[in-house]
């Protein structure tokens, strides 16, 4: 049982093209900047909107293919979607809600609010069975919502930023629940976020999509140790700089070179924590592999720890505590000299 997806979509002037295989069982993220096609993505799969080009199958039936003529209406598709406003009625009651999907569905009403019961009791809310959206906490709303997806018996369950609508105070706690619940279900999962600790936190793997295409796919710990563009690179707090390798050594592509003690040939990508990064105020003596000068741009502090942002060629983020950003003097606009060893420089192929 999986997901297996081909979709391209154009909205306007933008183009989304995206090649998804999940497997039932596993939690896939995907995790992007504001505008980066997540949400319609979300919405192809769900049939809210039609494909443009490509198919779409789910435990082999396929729910879409233009080039076949196939397209399942979006209310006869075994998928549920929790959207980022929850979408509950807010005339009906928290059991009323959960079982109005069952209700659809062709459930009896009596055993539409049997199984919305159960599902209650499972979501902890077994006391707010009555209660309407109004009186629910934004983390019990989300739980609502949740059952109300999963007591359908979805076999793919789609989720618009699970927890946008959840104050900061029961994000955590929220988070801990929707991973249990998420595992205890046995078919597809697919969330959609901008916050990557919400996808390493919840997903057993993060796709990586930027303006309509996928850059990038594995594990949290994969994807941050070798990011594939700058956003990822930030996500993960490292400097990132793209070039061509002859052997040891980088003509990077934004100017400067790097040297690096594993030798590659060809289009690379070279990552440097901030961490590695050595700050001076005086040329360091013997053969350091790279030695830049250049002046000192910002100073974020960030509680017991500064990230300096100098402005060598090519420019790089360093990360020291505050106890040496007062030892040492540094400030805005002063010049310092920059040493990273060939050893801490992570290089790959592009």
């Amino acid at each position: 049982m999986s997901l297996e997806a081909r979709v391209h979509v154009r909205r306007g002037t933008f183009d989304l093209e995206v090649d998804l295989t999940i497997d039932a069982g596993e939690t896939a993220a995907i995790l992007g900047p504001n505008g980066c096609g997540k949400t319609t993505l979300l919405h192809a799969l769900a049939g809210l909107i039609p494909l443009d080009a490509g198919r779409l199958t789910v435990d082999g039936i396929v729910l879409e293919d233009p080039s076949a003529g196939i397209a399942v209406p979006a209310e006869e598709r075994p998928v549920a979607v929790v959207f980022q406003s929850l979408l509950l009625f807010p005339h009906l009651s928290a059991l009323e809600n959960i079982a109005f999907g069952l209700r659809c569905h062709g459930r009896p009403r009596g055993e539409a609010r049997r199984i919305a019961r159960q599902w209650l009791e499972r979501m902890g809310l077994g006391d707010r069975a009555r209660s309407k959206p109004s009186a629910l906490s934004g983390g019990q709303a989300q739980r609502v919502a949740l059952a109300r997806a999963l007591a359908v018996e979805p076999r793919l369950l789609l989720l618009d930023e699970p927890l946008a609508a959840v104050d900061v105070q029961g994000r955590a706690q929220l988070r801990r629940d929707l991973r249990k619940h998420l595992a205890s279900f046995d078919g597809v999962r697919l969330l959609v976020t901008h916050d990557p600790l919400e996808a390493f936190a919840l997903a057993d793997r993060v796709i990586v999509l930027e303006r309509g295409r996928v850059v990038q796919r594995g594990s949290a710990a994969e994807v941050t140790a070798r990011p594939r563009s700058r956003w990822v690179a930030d996500l993960a707090g490292v400097n990132l700089f793209r070039g061509t390798a002859d052997g040891t050594r980088v003509k990077l592509a934004a100017g400067g070179e790097l040297i690096v003690a594993e030798p590659l040939t060809g289009d690379v990508f070279a990552a440097v924590h901030p961490r590695a990064v050595a700050l001076l105020q005086v040329k360091p003596e013997g053969t350091p592999r790279n030695v830049w000068l250049g002046p000192i741009d910002e100073i974020d502090v960030e509680g017991p720890i500064a990230r300096i942002r100098v402005g060598t060629t090519p420019p790089i983020v360093a990360e020291v505590t505050v106890v040496a950003v007062e030892a040492l003097g540094l400030a805005a606009g002063m010049d310092v000299w920059v040493t990273v060893k060939a050893t801490e420089i992570v290089l790959y192929p592009a």
